[in-house]
């Protein structure tokens, strides 16, 4: 028999019994899919954000197809999403937990200095890695808008070289704290009513000339707050909002307004 036509017969052979063979394997070892984790996955938003606890919305769909977690831990995906799975798992869907970006800064043109001009990449992430970008103040926005860049719902925007978040369009995913470099927004459970938008941990004499809005750490709000909600550390005021009224009592007394009202 010639020797190529043998070649080929054998090469046929060896694929027959090949296919054959990942045939039986992927019936024997195949895992059933649960119908419900996918109908799950397609009422999610697919931003990935992580705000439930899971790694991203397939990790969500597989606890909640497990029934390891409430239906209710989407702010992306607001009320729809809730009224959804709750169909597809034959329950209530509870109150949706609304969630917020707050951006801890005042730091615009009018209110904080420059130490330098900066050239280079613009990005938020590529400025902070050149002592702290062209802002005196290292701890606030560097405005290029990394976050902005990432928010899903166009949420956040660049104004006067500020980040600033429209809370009626935020869903509350969190990327743009990911995205943030200086690590000055936080996502807080609405409704927020009082917030410190300052970062700055430095002392008042450090601060000085950095930011007319700084927080200076003087603990006026300490001392006004009837709820004890308000503490500092290292010169910087922060809201433990599980024990805020939002009286807004601090703001009144705060010598740099750097706490806000809303």
């Amino acid at each position: 028999m010639n020797t190529v036509l043998l070649a080929i017969i054998s090469v046929a052979v060896m694929g027959v019994i090949c296919s054959v063979l990942l045939s039986v394997a992927s019936k024997v070892m195949s895992v059933e899919n649960d119908e419900r984790v996918i109908r799950l996955r397609a009422c999610l938003p697919g931003t990935n954000c992580g705000v439930c606890g899971f790694s991203g919305c397939d990790g969500y769909a597989e606890a909640l197809a497990l029934g390891d977690t409430a239906p209710n831990l989407c702010p992306p995906g607001g009320e729809a999403a809730h009224n959804q799975i709750s169909e597809v798992l034959g329950i209530s869907a509870g109150e949706g937990i609304e969630k917020t970006a707050i951006v801890h800064c005042l730091g615009d043109s009018k209110t904080a200095g420059d130490k330098m001009e900066y050239v280079g990449i613009d990005t938020c992430f590529a400025a902070q890695h050149l002592y702290g970008g062209q802002g005196a103040c290292t701890f606030g926005c560097i405005g290029f808008g990394d976050c902005a860049g990432v928010c899903p719902v166009g949420a956040i925007c660049i104004e006067d070289k500020l980040a600033r978040v429209d809370r009626r369009k935020c869903t509350g995913c969190g990327l743009c704290v990911k995205a943030c470099p200086t690590g000055i927004i936080s996502i807080e459970m609405e409704p927020v009513n009082v917030a410190v938008l300052c970062n700055n941990t430095e002392k008042g004499a450090k601060l000085k000339g950095k930011c007319s809005k700084g927080c200076i750490g003087c603990m006026k709000c300490v001392k006004e707050c009837p709820c004890e909600a308000i503490a500092v550390s290292e010169s910087l005021a922060t809201i433990d909002y599980t024990k805020c009224s939002g009286c807004g009592k601090c703001a009144d007394v705060c010598v740099k307004k750097c706490i806000i009202k809303s």
